[in-house]
């Protein structure tokens, strides 16, 4: 399957921040970020012993993952060389190279048989692809039934706080990121029309259904952060 322009667009955009991802994220989120990833990491059960991280990027999520159980196995993947790249780097320094294994792949089509994984999670994925309901229904594919599907995307605010949220997205983040380097930059001017563009498309009451007619019940949806962050979970029917 080849990629998508928009796919192709958002490999192009995260390429080259690989090496400062994960710190510009944080400071650019007020620190958020990394407060999110780890209540995404909590929604999957002890039992969950080997377990695929999509969109795995540097390897935050899946580094997480790794520690919060000693004897889990996860296998990362991402569609940027680069990311990757930058994300083993992260898994060394870790002494996690046993237990983590990335690879190069896109969600829409993953290598991996039905019911693999006892587990998937999935970080800032959903917005970067054509066709949400045919990526939820590849990614409850390889879940075996009664394993988890998690996922972390950025939220749109609602209420006192939006006016709050559009001032960030149109002037605070693209500001600070040009601070920081041309990339980052483009990264603050991109953020904001594309979460925008994605909860218009797909509003949570319409983004929960799709989950449940990929096979997961049980869905729930924690907002985060005055509603900067949501994290979705739900079990394999």
């Amino acid at each position: 399957m080849e990629a998508s322009a928009r796919t192709r667009h958002a490999r192009e955009l995260f390429a080259p921040l690989g090496p400062t991802y994960d710190r510009y994220a944080r400071l650019l989120s007020f620190g958020q970020d990394p407060r999110w990833r780890s209540f995404l990491v909590s929604r999957i059960p002890a039992e969950a012993r080997r377990v695929l991280d999509v969109a795995s990027g540097t390897a935050a999520v899946a580094i997480e993952l790794a520690r919060a159980d000693g004897g889990r196995a996860v296998v990362g993947v991402d569609q940027s060389k680069e990311m990757l790249a930058a994300g083993r780097e992260r898994v060394e320094r870790a002494g996690l190279s046993d237990r983590i294994e990335l690879r190069e792949s896109r969600a829409e089509e993953l290598p991996f048989a039905d019911a693999e994984f006892d587990a998937v999670t999935f970080t800032y994925l959903l917005r970067y692809v054509d066709d949400v309901p045919a990526t939820m229904r590849e990614l409850a594919r390889v879940v075996r039934p009664g394993g988890t599907v998690a996922m972390l995307e950025f939220g749109l605010s609602h209420g006192i706080w939006r006016p709050l949220w559009e001032l960030y997205v149109r002037i605070g983040l693209p500001a600070a990121g040009a601070v920081v380097s041309p990339g980052w930059g483009d990264v603050g001017r991109f953020l904001g029309p594309s979460i925008r563009e994605f909860w218009r498309q797909w509003p949570e009451p319409r983004l929960l259904d799709t989950w449940r007619a990929a096979g997961l019940t049980e869905v729930h949806a924690r907002r985060m952060s005055l509603g900067g962050g949501i994290v979705v979970w739900g079990r394999r029917s």
